[in-house]
């Protein structure tokens, strides 16, 4: 069987990982040796430089370089032209990651690779996840799973040893014993998640998730910039915004800073510009002042997570940082002045997540394989015995039995008020944490005499008026000709991947009508993955 790896497709940094088949995950470092490769591509010519040598770049040619890409996937406007005007998606830039991330793996394990488990934020719809798994198949990869970030890092301290050692009043033993209820806050480079979840048995079972999307250490970066710059400017410099240069340098210089702030209580940042040559320094603690708005959205969300699960602080048995971010001294006291004791950093918060996903890829790559075993048996007429579905469990040595998810984002309809055409609302169909994968249903009623089409426009959101939801996707479908107020069954789904499927049955024989593919305007389309998968393809990835 070939290599299934695991993909942290990060805002700021990826990270890849392998697991064998005893169920031990492994990061498997990039072309110079890191284990961690900047999300950063750098356009030269025909030819596009990803990583650290693009990263170096950015502040000397910043118009040719992309970065935090992550923020706009699924956004269809280009984030990128090149010199010949040729635009570039969001979905083309992280498919160029993915294509050298996929090329320094197969280098480095000495086989091709071909298939992958991908995570994204847990609070990523729909529309981002469609797009995520576009990158991947952009990018010459069969994604097999899309994982929540949360849920993989949770899955990799499960099995870490200093993790379960971590259990209390016999809890946490080796072979996988109830290690208790886990709040996973994790804050990357540009994204923001919580999640709880309840670890027993080798049973993953999350109960509430939340986040947000453009909440990360890119925007601690962007608060110090603008602090530097104040000062530098007061001093009598320029804006250093008003250049792209400029600016690319700053932001690095805040970068650096941030990171020296983590470790020491002032850093001194040497600004250049205009003829003027300031030194300028900042303190932790001014820091955390110009930071602090950032720090307590963090807060609420985690709070709101926790209340949306029913506990108290005193209900978490575990606390787990995950993300880059976390390493900033504010995170760890904030979490510990909230729950009342220290939380746990068993493992590098830039590679839990990619272990958690190796995990999860060889899984699914078993399972893959003997399901293509039973096709194969079943197509020569013998008989096969049903899997046991314990596929984990057996690669874990009983650690990781089961991992359950939750939606991260309600699902309803929109609906016309029977009595009042002019009136149109959002119904929920599947509620915000409902676990996964799901089948949820109601029903619904034709407007108009002899009406011949049902058309589902879904929603994600809880509010019921309209303007406070996102309209993610369309379908129309033909239906008999009833009186009008027919009762027809709208039926979601929601796999494990957090991707939609709608069905429709008529309410009044009771057959079903089919299931059709819904319209996503902001997704590619199949002509479009295929015009660009080919495009990507040719582009050398240095």
């Amino acid at each position: 069987m070939t290599h299934v790896v695991g993909i942290d497709l990060g805002t700021t940094y990826c990270a890849v990982a392998v697991a064998d088949r005893s169920g031990s995950p492994s990061i498997v470092r990039n072309r110079e040796g890191e284990n961690i490769t900047p999300s950063v591509v750098m356009f030269q010519g025909d030819t596009v430089v990803v990583g650290s040598q693009a990263k170096r770049s950015a502040a000397t040619a910043p118009d040719h370089v992309v970065q935090f890409v992550k923020r706009y996937m699924g956004e269809t406007k280009p984030v990128y032209h090149s010199e010949t005007g040729t635009p570039y998606r969001p979905e083309e830039i992280s498919a160029l990651l993915l294509k050298r991330l996929k090329e320094d793996a197969e280098i480095m394990l000495g086989e091709p690779v071909e298939r992958a488990v991908i995570t994204v934020p847990a609070y990523f719809d729909d529309l981002r996840r469609r797009a995520t798994q576009d990158a991947g198949r952009l990018a010459g990869l069969e994604v097999l799973r899309i994982v929540n970030e949360p849920t993989a890092a949770a899955l990799a301290y499960g099995l870490d040893q200093s993790f379960a050692d971590g259990g209390q009043d016999g809890e946490g033993e080796e072979d996988g014993a109830s290690i208790g209820t886990v709040l996973v806050y994790d804050l990357g480079g540009g994204t923001f998640d919580v999640t709880v979840m309840r670890v027993e048995d080798g049973d993953f079972t999350v109960i509430a998730t939340d986040g947000d999307r453009n909440l990360g250490g890119f925007d601690w970066d962007g608060a110090l910039m603008n602090h530097l710059n104040g000062a530098f400017m007061a001093s009598g410099g320029p804006d250093l915004t008003e250049d792209s240069g400029l600016q690319a340098e700053l932001r690095d210089k805040a970068e650096i800073a941030k990171r020296t702030l983590s470790n020491a209580p002032q850093a001194v940042v040497v600004l250049s510009a205009g003829g003027r040559h300031e030194q300028i320094r900042v303190t932790r603690e001014k820091f955390e002042e110009i930071t602090a708005e950032l720090l307590d959205r963090t807060r609420i969300i985690t709070e709101g997570v926790l209340a949306e699960a029913g506990l108290g602080w005193d209900g978490i048995d575990r606390l787990l940082l995950v993300g880059g971010s976390t390493r900033m001294p504010m995170v760890q006291e904030l979490i510990q002045r909230l729950s009342g004791r220290e939380p746990e950093r068993g493992i590098s918060q830039d590679e839990v997540v990619a272990l958690g996903a190796a995990l999860v890829a060889l899984d699914a790559a078993v399972r893959a394989e003997e399901a293509a075993e039973k096709r194969k048996y079943v197509g020569s007429g013998a008989s096969v015995e049903s899997s046991s579905g314990d596929g984990l469990a057996r690669l874990t040595k009983g650690k990781v039995k089961s991992i359950k998810d939750v939606t991260s984002q309600s699902l309803g309809m929109v609906v016309t008020d029977l009595d009042n055409h002019d009136r149109q609302y959002n119904a929920v169909i599947i509620p915000h944490n409902t676990p996964v994968p799901t089948k949820k249903s109601d029903t619904f009623y034709t407007l108009l005499d002899r009406q011949r089409r049902l058309r589902v426009q879904v929603t994600e959101g809880d509010d019921e008026d309209l303007a406070y939801v996102k309209r993610v996707g369309e379908g129309t479908i033909e239906i008999p000709q009833y009186p009008k107020r027919a009762p027809f069954e709208v039926i979601y789904s929601y796999d494990v991947d957090g991707i939609i499927h709608v069905e429709v049955k008529d309410g009044t024989t009771g057959k079903w009508l089919g299931e059709f593919e819904l319209e996503r305007p902001d997704n590619l389309s199949p002509d479009e993955l295929a015009e660009l998968g080919d495009r990507v393809a040719r582009i050398p990835t240095l």
